[in-house]
């Protein structure tokens, strides 16, 4: 693949495409790749480099006005996303998770990848503004297409897993009015069988003349047509101040839900409102997951739990695929309590005296127990040496093929281990117990919302002002779940979670919740230019060949982790654009 730089070309360059697309991230390089040996010329332009590299990250610094705002909060998320993305800093990014360089999210992400229930396409009653202006149905013919974009197994997010996996559930079962088994995958690496699926390294070694990349070059207006009907082109920028133009009929903005209205709202030449926000809503609906722990288990109560509840393995055309089974609420019970769509699995918990933890500590001179902390070393020198035995697993003197063939072996037989490689950096960890994590969908609130700064970063782009809401009612729903999980095991002979504070006592309030990195709604999808910002099939109201693609255009956000929809709605507005370009612009 033809990757250049912006700082490579002369003063004056103009750069032209059939089809331009703002972002190198899993949805930008999706839409790429479904043009591979289409007749169209292709750009991707992406802000960051070809990896990514600290001195572009000031670029995602926001002003946030709203959630989350406590200190337990703004602690707990910086040890939350700072493990998975050591760039990633509170201080840059105190909402949301952002990574710049080509593979975008998939640089940090822990690769958990679902569809969205049929329930969540539905307006319920109990939840305002819900609905999209498509059904589910629409988009099954993409799940696949999306899967094997993400190099995922067969479909099976609830029991149907069962079936695909040829085995029978487990029992005891969990399923009832209120609960229901639910599956997560885990998007593997084609080059690296012991790493998560990265879209950038993936992308770079693809072969398609038509389809071109231009790194360091991030997209400062969106430029329309004198009388602002039609998409003109966009004007770049290089951290060195290089500014080139862009000129095509066509264009996706697919650079995330912050960046996708940021870019909107401060592309002000010809619409002095921002594009596509003639009533005010670019930007609004801002969603995130909110995640807390609402239980945990004790340690006796691991292998119990975790033989039911935890990663499986599925064989499916040679590679084993990995799963993970949680539980969601059914829409019969979210109608009942009137709450939002929610979710829970297991995780866990490291010990205190957990040696990994205890190196790095001594290592960044960071420990305020020294003694303590070698005193852990010294007793769990087994994890320390089976951690140093997978570390040289994923050597790159290991070969290839007979680590494919193993990695595979033990996916099938332990999918748990090779998961937590994935998980913790190969890493093996001492347990103290199981956490009970949830996560709940937020329902779409106007006033949650992204509108622009007045402080410029260095390129001139106004900075987001970020205020995300979090709901009582997504908190309900989080509480509600966890209580759910608490009255139906010990009918069924498992252990019973010992609840959190806030949940066995109602104290909503003192929940401690975090954004998870799963940002959608401020450009959503609707029929109606008053209540969202693009058309049912991704197109800005009233601007002809500029569409938007990723979470930004979803109506709800559901409560599972977004990629694969996010994909499979690419993958939809791509076959769309295809059939849009025969015909020709303006269309």
């Amino acid at each position: 693949m033809r990757i250049t730089d912006l700082s490579e070309f002369a003063e004056g360059h103009v750069f032209t495409a059939d089809l331009v697309v703002v972002g190198g991230g899993p949805v930008g390089l999706t839409i790429a790749r479904e043009f591979f040996g289409h007749t169209a010329r292709v750009l991707v332009i992406e802000s960051g480099k070809r990896i990514e590299d600290p001195a572009y990250e000031a670029l995602n610094a926001l002003e946030s006005i709203g959630e989350p705002e406590t200190a337990v909060q703004v602690q707990w998320r910086s040890l939350f996303h700072a493990a998975l993305n050591p760039l990633w800093s509170q201080e840059t990014q105190p909402y949301g998770v952002r990574c710049r360089g080509l593979g975008g999210s998939t640089i940090a992400w822990a690769g958990k990848s679902a569809t969205f229930d049929e329930a969540d396409f539905e307006a319920r009653a109990w939840v305002p503004n819900s609905g999209w202006p498509i059904a589910r149905k629409e988009l099954e013919p993409y799940f696949q297409r999306s899967a094997t974009a993400l190099n995922l197994g067969p479909e099976g997010y609830d029991d149907d897993f069962w079936t695909a996996a040829g085995r029978n559930p487990p029992e005891p079962s969990v399923n009832n009015e209120a609960l229901r088994s639910y599956f997560w995958q885990f998007a593997r690496s084609r080059k690296d069988p012991m790493d998560i699926m990265r879209f950038g390294p993936e992308f770079a070694h693809e072969h398609a003349p038509n389809v071109e990349a231009l790194v360091n070059a991030t997209v400062t207006e969106v430029m329309l047509t004198q009388n602002g009907a039609a998409f003109a082109g966009v004007e770049i920028a290089s951290l060195d101040g290089t500014r080139r133009f862009v000129r095509a009929p066509y264009c996706v903005l697919a650079a995330g839900t912050i960046e996708n209205p940021r870019i909107l709202l401060a592309s002000q030449r010809v619409q002095p409102e921002g594009v596509g926000n003639g009533f005010d809503v670019v930007g609004r609906y801002l969603m995130d997951h909110i995640g807390g722990h609402v239980a945990h288990f004790e340690a006796g109560d691991i292998p119990k739990v975790s033989s039911l509840f935890g990663f499986c393995g599925l064989r499916h055309h040679g590679t084993v695929h990995v799963y993970l089974r949680g539980l969601a609420l059914t829409r019969a019970a979210q109608a009942r309590l009137e709450v939002t769509n929610a979710s829970v699995y297991v995780s866990e918990e490291r010990a205190p005296d957990d040696p990994w933890s205890a190196l790095k500590r001594l290592m960044q001179l960071k420990s305020e127990d020294p003694v303590s902390d070698v005193l852990a070393l010294a007793s769990s020198c087994g994890l320390l040496v089976k951690g140093l035995g997978t570390r040289t697993f994923r050597s790159k003197y290991m070969p290839g093929e007979l680590r494919e063939f193993a990695i595979n072996q033990m996916l099938r037989y332990s999918p748990g281990f090779v998961a937590r490689q994935f998980q913790t950096r190969s890493l093996p960890h001492k347990l103290s117990g199981l956490v009970l994590e949830g996560m709940a969908e937020q329902p779409p609130d106007p006033d949650s919302r992204i509108t622009l700064s007045e402080v410029t970063d260095r390129l001139g782009v106004p900075r987001a002002r970020v205020n995300w809401t979090i709901a009582d009612q997504s908190r309900r729903a989080l509480a509600a779940i966890g209580r759910l999980v608490a009255e139906e095991f010990p009918k069924i002979g498992l252990p019973a979670p010992v609840l959190k504070g806030w949940v066995a006592e109602d104290r909503l309030e003192d929940g401690v919740f975090i954004d998870m990195g799963h940002g959608v709604g401020t450009t959503r999808m609707s029929h109606d230019p008053r209540t969202g910002v693009v058309d049912t099939n991704c197109r800005v109201h009233g601007v002809h060949g500029l569409f938007v693609a990723g979470g930004s255009v979803f109506p709800t956000s559901g409560h599972t982790n977004p990629t694969q929809m996010f994909l499979a709605l690419s993958i939809r507005l791509a076959d769309h654009l295809k059939s849009v370009m025969a015909i020709g612009p303006r269309t």
